[in-house]
């Protein structure tokens, strides 16, 4: 056994017998002691025991160097330790998981997994209750910088989260758990305006971990595109261009502790803060033709301003008992968002019989989240392990909207109960969960595991016009489903480092917070989005066949899959009767979609000074189509494909180059068009390796986009936008305190390999 940190050792159920007591340590002569004897129920004091320094074997110095792999592939997933990524150093964690293989991210800041943005978002293994119903908007104020590491989980087993078509990202931030006081510094500054800048502290003795950090974050994100809508039926066109500028400030802050009351039992108190202000602003241009009540040109000018406000706390458990491996956890989370914002519309045209549209909409966003969740392991033996848990997860918001247009015959601003109205939501999710796994023989394993879930989605949607009658103001929905969720896994080992593993899964993908919420977007007139409150949630079968090979320096994972979706939620585009030109975007439930791939990921190091890691990711596509909004069947092939390249030049100058390429994609009412953009950086390290500067490049050549097509038998609408011109970031980072040398032998690496294998 080790001893403690004071040297402190206690053996326990000694069977009766004679002994021999053998004690070590690196520089240390060994001290032995034999003749000791066990009587049952009779305890013996050893005293304390003396080590010599030994002159033979002392060690004057070891320095080890390297770095931790960018990626680690598991049983179940793909670790990418995101310290190495210099390319997304200084930006935000969406700039972050851009440049993790498999991921991609639209021009909106939506996430994508094997082309599916229907993923689960996990953070430090749990949903983010800071993040109230966009989770997209903390990813984008989340410095990169403040993450340790990401984890992709493709086919989760039934101990997961059965939520999410394409499987889960867990996005693991940083805790320092080294012995004494730690810490580290950054600031950057770079083009349009944009800076960060953080600081982190941990201090732990014998008893306590104390960590806390804090991060500010000032962004600013320029865009430009247009949109050209053809109708068939008049050859009417209406043609714009826009341009947007959307800025704002974030600071987060982390703060908590862990008790070790002793070396099975931890437990730990920590939370979390956001506060986030943004300013959007967006000028449109429309150029209208053959348009019965439209003609000329018109401009559009829309200022927004928004506060959020978020804050969870977390309770941790973990004990640890005597059987190794067998660990029993707790946690429990508590979270609360709040949202405010002002949007102005003012919409001129040229025509001077159509008077200027003004309009200003309050929104009001109030949300609590809770989490509950136990996990017990209890490995059987040496090639058996049943695991077993239950989870519950509250999710309350409340939402409102109340619009005024200006009145040209009063002078002044009245209500528009058109598109003002409140709603309120409730999504309750209980879940239990086991799994059991094992071995057929010596290299053939297998799991099973059973996830069943009861789930309500709650709704109120509430018509705020005072001349409504009372009896038809208030509108329910309800959802009610009970479900369970199988998953099958089995594993064949080979020689020479060979795995292959075919696995299934069920899996289940519930509407969120603005696709069944009603309200009606109108920053754009011509092109409204509304949410639909009866979306029925998806049911998703998925295979998966994964092989992984490591031939001398080159790992290679590779994986062919399989996926039907049942119940697609897409958001369908239509023309809105009764009107020549203006069309309405809405969140449908369309049949089936099935997607077939293979992925391939390759690491290799080129000697001691580079290495390469590419993924390829190419899949056919194929929805059924909906005959109730007139969508025939679409399928094509759609593929994407990235590399990054790690040049270390010396010890202490190291370079990145990454390049990622998206092909035109098949989605149900058209296609995307290809999007490529390469990404660079620069790091020279200082101050005796504690400091570093770091230049980096997002888009070196200025060509990252997104677009494509709609069509449907009414218009066809060609659309194209750049969310995001070329930055460049300067940052520089400073690391300070130690870690003892008994700690860093005996402890900070098993912890650090505990950490790394820890499971969402």
């Amino acid at each position: 056994m080790q001893t403690d940190e004071n040297g402190l050792f206690n053996f326990k159920s000694i069977p009766p017998g004679s002994y021999i007591l053998r004690v070590g340590f690196v520089g240390y002569q060994t001290y032995q002691r034999s003749g000791i004897v066990i009587n049952s129920n009779a305890p013996i004091n050893l005293g304390e025991i003396r080590l010599r320094t030994s002159g033979a074997n002392v060690l004057k110095e070891v320095v080890v160097e390297g770095t931790v792999p960018d990626m680690q592939i598991g049983i179940d997933r793909k670790v990418f330790n995101v310290d190495q990524s210099l390319v997304s150093q200084s930006g935000s964690v969406t700039d972050l998981l851009s440049d993790i293989p498999s991921i991609s991210v639209d021009a909106d800041g939506a996430v994508s997994l094997r082309g599916s943005n229907s993923v689960r978002i996990l953070i430090d293994g749990k949903p983010s209750a800071m993040a109230g119903s966009d989770i997209t908007q903390v990813l984008q104020s989340l410095p990169s910088n403040s993450v340790q590491r990401v984890e992709v989980i493709t086919n989760p087993s039934s101990k997961y989260d059965a939520e999410g078509q394409s499987g889960i990202i867990n996005i693991v931030l940083k805790k320092n758990l080294r012995t004494g006081l730690n810490g580290a510094v950054t600031a950057s500054g770079g083009t349009y305006r944009n800076y960060n800048g953080g600081i982190a502290l941990n201090y732990r003795d014998s008893s306590f971990n104390y960590y806390g950090n804090y991060d500010f974050r000032k962004f600013r994100r320029l865009s430009e595109g247009y949109s050209d809508t053809r109708y068939f039926e008049n050859n009417g066109i209406i043609d714009n261009t826009n341009e947007g500028d959307r800025s704002g400030n974030a600071h987060t802050a982390k703060l908590g502790f862990d008790y070790f009351i002793n070396q099975t039992t931890t437990i730990g108190l920590s939370g979390n803060v956001s506060i986030r202000d943004n300013q959007r602003n967006e000028d449109i241009f429309y150029r209208y033709e053959n348009l019965p009540d439209l003609e000329g040109t018109s401009t559009r000018y829309s200022r927004q301003t928004e506060d959020d406000f978020g804050y969870d706390l977390n309770l941790d458990f973990k004990k640890e008992f005597k059987r190794p491996g067998e660990v029993l956890t707790f946690n429990g989370a508590y979270g609360r968002n709040k949202e405010d914002g002002v949007n102005t519309f003012i919409q001129a045209f040229s025509n001077p019989l159509s008077p200027a549209d003004r309009q200003i909409n309050d929104t009001y966003e109030r949300g609590n989240n809770i989490n509950l969740q136990l996990d017990y392991t209890r490995p059987i033996n040496e090639d058996s392990k049943f695991e077993a848990g239950y989870r519950t997860t509250i999710e309350q918001d409340d939402e409102s909207q109340i619009s005024t247009r200006f009145d040209p015959a009063s002078n002044r601003f009245l209500p528009d109960y058109n598109v003002s109205n409140k709603f309120n939501l409730e999504e309750i999710v209980h879940a239990g969960y086991f799994n059991y796994q094992n071995k057929l023989n010596k290299n053939l394993g297998y799991q099973i595991g059973l996830r069943a879930e009861q789930a309500y989605l709650n709704t109120i949607t509430e018509n705020v016009n005072p001349a409504t009658p009372e009896n038809e103001r208030f509108t329910p929905g309800r959802l009610d489903y009970f479900r369970v969720y199988p998953s099958i896994f089995l594993t064949q080992s080979f020689s020479n480092e060979q795995q292959l593993q075919l696995s299934y899964t069920r899996r289940v993908n519930r509407p969120n917070g603005w696709q069944v919420n009603p309200f009606i977007n109108i920053s754009d007139p011509l092109n409204i989005r509304q949410g639909n409150p009866n979306l029925k949630p998806e049911d998703i079968h998925s295979f998966e066949l994964g092989y992984t090979q490591e031939i001398g320096n080159t790992t290679l994972t590779s994986s062919i899959y399989h996926r039907r979706v049942n119940d697609v939620i897409q958001s369908i585009t239509q023309r809105i009767e009764g009107s020549n030109a203006a069309t309405i975007s809405e969140w449908r439930n369309i049949s089936k979609n099935e997607s077939t791939g293979f992925e391939l990921i390759s690491k290799s190091g080129i000697g001691k000074a580079v290495d390469v890691t590419g993924n390829l990711n190419v899949f056919y596509n194929r929805f059924e189509g909906a005959t109730e909004f007139n969508m025939p069947p679409r399928e094509g092939i759609n593929w994407d494909a990235n590399l990054s390249t790690n040049i270390r030049f010396s010890k202490t100058l190291s370079a990145q180059i990454r390049a990622d390429y998206r092909a035109p994609r098949v989605l149900a009412q058209g296609r995307s068009i290809g999007n490529f953009a390469t990404d660079a950086a620069l790091r020279w390290s200082i101050l005796n390796n504690k400091g570093s500067l770091l230049f980096n490049v997002r888009d070196v050549f200025n060509q990252r986009r997104f677009g494509g097509y709609t069509q449907t038998e009414q218009f066809i609408r060609n659309f194209r936008d750049r969310r995001s011109l070329r930055m460049a970031m300067l940052t520089f980072s400073y690391r300070f305190g130690g870690t003892s040398d008994r700690d860093k032998d005996t402890k900070e690496n098993w912890e650090d390999g505990e950490e790394n294998n820890q499971e969402p």
